[in-house]
């Protein structure tokens, strides 16, 4: 499992990746460049915590999206589980499937766990520029919430501040 001291910390170079969001639509970190990213692996869909973690980013969504963030659910579950969990719970963002080479994004952010074949419960701010700014990997019982993301917006520079709803 990997420890929860090896994840990206603040100042990293976020690795890119290239994952399915459907089963014919891919997304890359590389060509959200320009924008702020907020990444959330959980463990798996169905899970009682990660539905609830999830229900939350759902209905903060337009939140994160005021400063321009693109907000991402990573876990290793297939695109077609995705596809049913985000239907069944009404999620109006990206679920990304981190499934074949299975957990190979999670072990790129430091927080694949090796005993389960499942991520940590992580989230990770990422700049304009593809730079980790703020991550957090939470006990894997607890819904960390969402404050530390908005926190973590709210510090990057002034390109990314909240837009005034029009």
């Amino acid at each position: 499992m990997a420890a929860v001291a090896d994840h990206l910390k603040a100042g990293a170079v976020a690795p890119d990746f290239n994952l399915n969001a459907t089963p014919d639509q891919t997304i890359s970190l590389r060509e959200l460049r320009g924008r702020p990213v907020v990444l959330a692996f959980y463990p798996a869909d169905w899970s009682p915590v990660c539905g609830d973690e999830m229900a939350l980013f759902n209905a903060t969504r337009h939140e994160i999206e005021r400063y321009g963030a693109v907000l991402l659910g990573i876990s290793v579950d297939s695109v077609w589980c995705h596809t049913a969990f985000a239907d069944n719970r009404k999620l109006h963002f990206p679920l990304l499937a981190d499934f074949e080479p299975k957990g190979a994004v999670a072990k790129s952010y430091g927080v694949y766990r090796d005993a389960d074949g499942t991520s940590e419960r992580a989230l990770f701010v990422i700049d304009e520029a593809g730079v980790v700014r703020w991550s957090y990997v939470s006990p894997i019982a607890i819904n960390p919430g969402v404050d530390g993301v908005l926190d973590a917006l709210d510090r990057l520079p002034k390109a990314a501040s909240p837009k005034e709803p029009q």
